[in-house]
């Protein structure tokens, strides 16, 4: 029996219902991806991985090959036109109609779909009064706060009850307060959303707080997919691992890991055989709390950049600027190893 949230109670997805897809873009995506009903699953990646290309996928908005199938129902097998495909979307912009009210906006899908107008300004009113926007109906875009804008644009999207609903950064561009307020509202209307929701993002807090899973998407293909705890403590390509703050070496075998605060920089070669130490040049240098993070060019020797946190005295004494070459070394014991399947996500280190 499955339970809400897209697990059956063996912890794997559920698939007989929610989202079952393998899309095919040329030269741009090739990936699969399953969620179970209620389920809220983050995508991640690089920019051009393929995040937003797998939205409009899904959406019906790109010529695809492979198959898409929602709770259930075959969208691609014979196609579905774009009209009858359930899906709610919020853009990144709002992409609110200009000349509509913030409750006409919202009325606007289900109008479409046949709604009479009392009835559809109800639901609108009503989905507006629940994101805290209420007051606002009668507003138009222009009169409207970029957080306002976003909470009638969510409205928009979850008032028609949708099968699956596509987030593209819902969050990008909105002060940080209004943010981290926006993310709480939408997470408890998340909560008690039965439908599938897949959301593209390049904060890790939003993966973190909104998410069961996360699927990791690198150029093109899927790299990853796990829990968010799974995913931030074994991370498998760059992006992930500096959206979680780790440095991440991968060779033959796995993965290993460690912190920007586990390195050590000095300007001298180290002497002894009990770390591991790489040769590279300062690529830049950014506060980062109470420290100054350093960016130092290890490719030729580690194969990517490395991260360093260093104390601001540290910084000045050994003089560090772009350009500056540097050592760095970290105790064997500060690694931590994982296994090498790019798929997975279960392999502890």
């Amino acid at each position: 029996m499955a339970e809400r949230g897209g697990r059956d109670r063996g912890g794997g997805p559920v698939t007989s219902s929610g989202l079952r897809a393998r899309i095919d873009v040329p030269g741009r995506l090739a990936a699969d991806v399953e969620a179970g009903p209620g389920e809220v699953l983050a995508v991640i990646g690089p920019n051009g991985a393929g995040k937003t290309t797998l939205l409009t996928a899904l959406a019906g908005l790109v010529e695809m090959s492979g198959s898409v199938e929602v709770g259930g129902r075959s969208w691609t097998h014979p196609p579905l036109p774009v009209r009858e495909r359930r899906v709610g979307w919020v853009v990144q912009g709002q992409a609110l109609f200009p000349h509509l009210s913030a409750r006409e906006n919202v009325a606007f899908g289900l109008r479409a779909r046949g709604a009479r107008r009392g009835e559809a300004a109800d639901r609108a009113q009503a989905w507006l009064d629940r994101l805290g926007v209420g007051a606002l109906a009668g507003r138009r875009p222009g009169a409207l706060s970029g957080g306002q804008a976003q909470r009638v644009t969510i409205a928009r999207a979850l008032v028609t009850e949708p099968d699956l609903l596509l987030l593209d950064e819902p969050f990008s561009g909105l002060d940080v307060g209004v943010a981290a307020t926006l993310r709480i509202e939408l997470a408890k209307h998340l909560a008690d959303f039965a439908g599938v929701t897949l959301m593209v993002t390049h904060d890790a807090l939003d993966a973190l707080t909104l998410a069961q899973r996360v699927v990791v998407l690198d150029d093109g293909r899927v790299a990853q997919t796990g829990t968010p705890s799974d995913v931030a403590a074994h991370p498998r390509t760059d992006h992930v691992a500096r959206l979680v703050g780790l440095n991440v070496l991968s060779g033959p075998d796995g993965f290993t890991a460690f912190r920007p605060q586990d390195v050590t920089v000095s300007t001298a070669r180290p002497e002894g055989s009990a770390r591991l130490r790489w040769r590279g040049r300062v690529g830049g240098l950014t506060p980062h709390g109470d420290a100054v993070r350093v960016q130092v060019d290890t490719r030729e020797a580690a194969g990517t950049d490395l991260l360093a946190d260093v104390t601001p005295e540290a910084a000045a004494e050994l003089r560090l600027a772009p350009g500056v070459e540097v050592w760095l070394t970290v105790k064997a014991t500060a690694v931590r190893a994982y296994g090498g399947d790019r798929a997975g996500s279960h392999d502890g280190p």
